[in-house]
């Protein structure tokens, strides 16, 4: 049977935002979407030594973000011309 730990209890332990150990598990290539998943002791163990390293993930995640090339789009604009037809009134004489 294996010891599994939600990642709310992890964040209590180590005493930060359960929202910087979902960005931790992202850096780490481990599947977690939200604080109730649970991971086994070989990802815990890989998270615990990622925060004791210093490193602090939601600075990284910014970092990769920077390196996006920006992709700029046309538009232009379309003038749509139409001729009105208007019902011929029947008191009125033809015109």
């Amino acid at each position: 049977m294996s010891f599994n730990t939600p990642i709310y209890a992890i964040a209590k332990e180590l005493n930060i935002d359960s929202e910087k150990v979902l960005l931790a598990c992202k850096a780490l290539g481990i599947n977690a979407k939200g604080a109730t998943k649970q991971l086994n002791k070989e990802d815990l163990a890989k998270v615990k030594i990622y925060f004791e390293s210093g490193k602090d993930a939601s600075q990284e995640i910014i970092d990769l973000n920077k390196g996006k090339a920006k992709t700029k789009t046309k538009s232009k604009k379309v003038e749509i011309k139409s001729k009105q037809s208007y019902f011929p009134n029947r008191l009125i004489g033809k015109s």
